[in-house]
């Protein structure tokens, strides 16, 4: 066994979530599980996970990620609902010029030791299979970015994440730690379509109409496989002094995916 499975394998709940099930995972032990979270995906574009790590294994995930935390490059500002500049040819109310603020804090993947039992995670074998068989979406690779691919996202008090629409078909998250006040994961579910940008359910959303809002738990242990490419999306501002700390696993349906430069620079202060 290497150090990184004997890791990863103290920390994940086996029983709940049996990954090593010599049946794989759409045998019958893991099979359920895997149907379930499709089914939640389908609906929401969300497939929630609680208790994938168990409480010994998220202390563990905690301690490492506060020995991290002085480490992270910390950004914020302004930023548009579709991650890139205001389109100024739109009227003022458009959601294309929508701006909201954010500040988020990231530790990068270059900067996490060997025994991190999140690296450990994010690298073991069992855990890209389960991802790939959640999605069903044919083969899913990690990322190759050398910073990307493996962050922890830190949020003190006034952090927040504004309302946006992420440019990557899928995320998966690990809650690591939550804060004192706020840090909510606000979704309004498939507002848009691949066909249909729905540009007045945006607005809607955007201008404070939240009926189809929903937020997601972050406790702490809860793996989260979510589709924000078409699901508009925020983190409520933080409030106390409790860091809201969250481990983001890059992964993706192309090999060798990697991030822009100036992504980089904006997100860890360097390119590499």
């Amino acid at each position: 066994m290497t150090i990184t499975s004997e890791i990863a394998e103290a920390i994940v709940d086996l029983e709940r979530y049996p990954l090593l099930d010599p049946s794989g995972v759409t045998g019958p032990a893991l099979g359920p599980v895997v149907a379930a979270a499709r089914s939640q995906l389908a609906a929401l574009g969300a497939a929630e996970l609680p208790g994938f790590v168990h409480p010994t294994g998220v202390a563990a995930l905690e301690a490492d990620a506060v020995a991290l935390e002085p480490l992270a490059h910390h950004s914020g500002g302004l930023g548009t609902a579709y991650l890139g500049l205001p389109d100024e040819a739109e009227p003022e109310d458009h959601p294309r010029r929508y701006l909201g603020p954010y500040g988020v804090g990231a530790v990068a993947y270059d900067q996490f030791p060997a025994t991190s039992p999140l690296r450990a995670l994010y690298e073991w074998a069992p855990l890209l299979a389960f991802v790939e068989a959640v999605l069903d979406r044919g083969t899913v690779h990690r990322y190759a970015d050398p910073l990307g691919a493996l962050n922890l996202a830190t949020m003190g008090d006034g952090d927040e994440l504004q309302w946006h629409f992420d440019q990557t078909d899928f995320v998966v998250s690990l809650a690591v730690r939550s804060s004192e006040g706020g840090g909510d994961f606000e979704v309004a579910p498939r507002v848009r379509r691949p066909d249909d940008e729905r540009y007045d359910a945006v607005a809607r959303v955007l201008g404070g109409d939240h009926a189809d809002v929903v937020t997601l738990p972050m406790t702490p242990g809860t793996l989260l496989v979510f589709e924000g490419r078409h699901s508009l999306h925020r983190v409520s501002p933080i409030t106390g002094p409790v860091t809201r700390l969250v481990g983001l696993l890059g992964y993706d349906t192309a090999a060798g995916t990697n991030s822009s430069e100036l992504l980089k620079l904006v997100r860890y202060g360097r390119s590499a």
